[in-house]
Protein backbone atom coordinates (compact mmCIF):
# COMPACT_ATOMS: atom_id res chain seq x y z
CA UNK A 1 0.00 0.00 0.00
CA UNK A 2 1.45 3.38 -0.92
CA UNK A 3 1.81 6.27 1.49
CA UNK A 4 -1.25 8.16 0.36
CA UNK A 5 -3.47 5.05 0.60
CA UNK A 6 -2.11 4.25 4.05
CA UNK A 7 -2.82 7.81 5.16
CA UNK A 8 -6.30 7.83 3.63
CA UNK A 9 -7.24 4.54 5.31
CA UNK A 10 -5.97 5.74 8.70
CA UNK A 11 -7.80 9.06 8.59
CA UNK A 12 -11.03 7.41 7.46
CA UNK A 13 -10.72 4.97 10.39
CA UNK A 14 -10.27 7.73 12.98
CA UNK A 15 -13.19 9.90 11.91
CA UNK A 16 -12.10 12.26 9.11
CA UNK A 17 -14.44 12.98 6.19
CA UNK A 18 -13.43 12.37 2.59
CA UNK A 19 -12.84 16.03 1.66
CA UNK A 20 -10.82 16.66 4.81
CA UNK A 21 -8.65 13.65 4.06
CA UNK A 22 -7.91 14.93 0.54
CA UNK A 23 -7.01 18.40 1.79
CA UNK A 24 -4.96 17.12 4.72
CA UNK A 25 -2.99 14.82 2.43
CA UNK A 26 -2.16 17.73 0.11
CA UNK A 27 -1.05 19.82 3.10
CA UNK A 28 1.05 16.97 4.46
CA UNK A 29 2.68 16.25 1.10
CA UNK A 30 3.48 19.93 0.66
CA UNK A 31 5.01 20.20 4.15
CA UNK A 32 7.28 17.17 3.71
CA UNK A 33 8.26 18.04 0.13
CA UNK A 34 9.73 21.50 0.74
CA UNK A 35 13.04 22.11 -1.00
CA UNK A 36 14.77 22.52 2.37
CA UNK A 37 13.97 18.94 3.34
CA UNK A 38 16.75 16.59 2.37
CA UNK A 39 16.18 14.00 5.09
CA UNK A 40 13.00 14.92 6.99
CA UNK A 41 10.77 14.17 4.03
CA UNK A 42 8.29 11.54 2.84
CA UNK A 43 11.06 8.95 2.42
CA UNK A 44 11.75 9.20 6.15
CA UNK A 45 8.02 8.70 6.83
CA UNK A 46 8.00 5.69 4.49
CA UNK A 47 10.97 4.15 6.35
CA UNK A 48 9.28 4.63 9.71
CA UNK A 49 6.09 3.03 8.41
CA UNK A 50 8.09 0.00 7.24
CA UNK A 51 9.25 -0.43 10.88
CA UNK A 52 5.72 0.21 12.12
CA UNK A 53 4.42 -2.60 9.92
CA UNK A 54 7.13 -4.97 11.10
CA UNK A 55 6.34 -4.36 14.78
CA UNK A 56 2.61 -3.71 14.44
CA UNK A 57 1.74 -6.61 16.78
CA UNK A 58 3.80 -5.06 19.58
CA UNK A 59 1.72 -1.87 19.63
CA UNK A 60 -1.21 -1.22 21.93
CA UNK A 61 -2.20 1.99 20.14
CA UNK A 62 -1.30 1.40 16.47
CA UNK A 63 -3.49 4.20 15.10
CA UNK A 64 -1.99 6.75 17.48
CA UNK A 65 1.51 5.63 16.55
CA UNK A 66 0.82 5.73 12.81
CA UNK A 67 -0.81 9.16 13.02
CA UNK A 68 2.19 10.38 15.03
CA UNK A 69 4.57 9.05 12.38
CA UNK A 70 2.79 11.08 9.70
CA UNK A 71 2.84 14.29 11.71
CA UNK A 72 5.99 14.15 13.88
CA UNK A 73 8.06 16.29 11.48
CA UNK A 74 5.20 18.29 9.97
CA UNK A 75 7.02 21.45 10.99
CA UNK A 76 10.75 21.27 10.39
CA UNK A 77 12.90 24.37 10.30
CA UNK A 78 16.53 23.65 11.17
CA UNK A 79 17.01 26.97 12.97
CA UNK A 80 14.01 26.39 15.26
CA UNK A 81 13.84 24.49 18.54
CA UNK A 82 10.06 24.05 18.70
CA UNK A 83 9.44 21.90 15.61
CA UNK A 84 8.13 18.89 17.54
CA UNK A 85 5.91 21.00 19.78
CA UNK A 86 4.41 22.84 16.80
CA UNK A 87 3.94 19.56 14.93
CA UNK A 88 2.23 17.99 17.97
CA UNK A 89 -0.08 20.98 18.43
CA UNK A 90 -1.02 20.94 14.76
CA UNK A 91 -1.61 17.17 14.65
CA UNK A 92 -4.02 17.41 17.58
CA UNK A 93 -5.70 20.60 16.35
CA UNK A 94 -6.83 19.10 13.03
CA UNK A 95 -8.38 15.98 14.61
CA UNK A 96 -12.14 15.74 14.13
CA UNK A 97 -14.31 16.37 17.20
CA UNK A 98 -15.64 12.82 17.02
CA UNK A 99 -12.35 10.97 16.76
CA UNK A 100 -11.47 7.54 18.12
CA UNK A 101 -7.88 8.68 18.60
CA UNK A 102 -6.29 9.39 21.98
CA UNK A 103 -5.13 12.95 21.26
CA UNK A 104 -3.09 13.27 24.50
CA UNK A 105 -1.07 10.21 23.52
CA UNK A 106 -0.46 11.63 20.04
CA UNK A 107 0.68 14.94 21.52
CA UNK A 108 3.10 13.24 23.95
CA UNK A 109 4.38 10.85 21.28
CA UNK A 110 5.28 13.59 18.81
CA UNK A 111 6.92 15.72 21.51
CA UNK A 112 8.96 12.67 22.59
CA UNK A 113 10.68 12.58 19.18
CA UNK A 114 12.61 15.69 20.21
CA UNK A 115 14.62 14.32 23.15
CA UNK A 116 14.36 10.60 22.33
CA UNK A 117 14.27 9.70 26.04
CA UNK A 118 12.74 6.56 27.52
CA UNK A 119 9.00 6.90 28.06
CA UNK A 120 6.68 5.10 30.44
CA UNK A 121 4.32 4.48 27.50
CA UNK A 122 5.86 1.60 25.57
CA UNK A 123 4.24 2.61 22.27
CA UNK A 124 6.09 5.93 22.46
CA UNK A 125 9.35 4.01 22.87
CA UNK A 126 8.57 2.12 19.68
CA UNK A 127 7.90 5.39 17.86
CA UNK A 128 11.22 6.84 19.06
CA UNK A 129 13.05 3.74 17.86
CA UNK A 130 11.37 3.83 14.45
CA UNK A 131 12.55 7.45 14.19
CA UNK A 132 16.17 6.60 15.10
CA UNK A 133 16.56 3.35 13.17
CA UNK A 134 18.50 5.28 10.51
CA UNK A 135 21.42 5.49 12.96
CA UNK A 136 22.04 1.76 12.53
CA UNK A 137 22.08 1.64 8.73
CA UNK A 138 25.03 0.27 6.79
CA UNK A 139 27.79 2.87 6.65
CA UNK A 140 27.13 3.98 3.05
CA UNK A 141 23.48 4.67 3.86
CA UNK A 142 24.39 6.31 7.14
CA UNK A 143 26.80 8.57 5.28
CA UNK A 144 24.00 9.65 2.89
CA UNK A 145 21.85 10.38 5.96
CA UNK A 146 24.37 12.67 7.65
CA UNK A 147 25.09 14.45 4.37
CA UNK A 148 21.35 15.09 4.01
CA UNK A 149 21.23 16.47 7.56
CA UNK A 150 24.16 18.75 6.74
CA UNK A 151 22.21 20.13 3.76
CA UNK A 152 19.22 20.84 6.01
CA UNK A 153 21.53 22.90 8.21
CA UNK A 154 23.34 24.61 5.36
CA UNK A 155 22.53 28.07 6.74
CA UNK A 156 25.22 27.32 9.34
CA UNK A 157 28.92 27.48 8.44
CA UNK A 158 31.12 24.49 9.35
CA UNK A 159 32.63 26.18 12.38
CA UNK A 160 29.15 26.36 13.93
CA UNK A 161 27.62 23.22 12.48
CA UNK A 162 30.38 20.71 13.23
CA UNK A 163 30.65 21.26 17.01
CA UNK A 164 26.84 21.48 17.26
CA UNK A 165 26.32 18.20 15.42
CA UNK A 166 29.13 16.50 17.36
CA UNK A 167 27.57 17.61 20.64
CA UNK A 168 24.16 16.18 19.62
CA UNK A 169 25.78 12.89 18.60
CA UNK A 170 27.84 12.63 21.81
CA UNK A 171 24.59 13.07 23.70
CA UNK A 172 23.36 9.80 22.15
CA UNK A 173 26.55 8.02 23.20
CA UNK A 174 26.34 9.34 26.76
CA UNK A 175 22.93 7.77 27.27
CA UNK A 176 22.97 4.24 28.61
CA UNK A 177 21.08 3.22 25.45
CA UNK A 178 20.28 4.92 22.15
CA UNK A 179 17.23 2.74 21.54
CA UNK A 180 14.29 2.44 23.91
CA UNK A 181 12.95 -1.06 23.20
CA UNK A 182 14.76 -4.31 23.98
CA UNK A 183 14.21 -5.47 20.42
CA UNK A 184 15.97 -2.46 18.84
CA UNK A 185 18.76 -2.53 21.41
CA UNK A 186 19.47 -6.14 20.57
CA UNK A 187 19.42 -5.55 16.81
CA UNK A 188 20.80 -2.05 16.35
CA UNK A 189 22.48 -0.56 19.42
CA UNK A 190 26.01 -1.67 18.60
CA UNK A 191 25.83 -0.66 14.94
CA UNK A 192 24.40 2.77 15.77
CA UNK A 193 27.20 3.48 18.25
CA UNK A 194 29.88 2.53 15.72
CA UNK A 195 28.30 4.81 13.08
CA UNK A 196 27.99 7.74 15.47
CA UNK A 197 31.59 7.38 16.64
CA UNK A 198 32.78 7.36 13.02
CA UNK A 199 30.77 10.49 12.20
CA UNK A 200 32.14 12.29 15.28
CA UNK A 201 35.67 11.50 14.06
CA UNK A 202 34.87 12.95 10.64
CA UNK A 203 33.42 16.10 12.23
CA UNK A 204 36.47 16.48 14.45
Amino acid sequence: MNLKDKYTELLANIGFGENEIQQNWLDLEKAYSKKSRHYHNLTHIQDMIASYETYYDQLQFPNEVLYSIFYHDYFYVSSKKDNELKSAEYAVKILPKETTLNSALVFDAICATQQHQHNEVEDINWLIDFDLKILARDWDDYKIYFEQIRKEYRIYPDFLYKPGRAKALKHFLENEFIFQTDEFRKLYEEKARVNIEKEIKILG
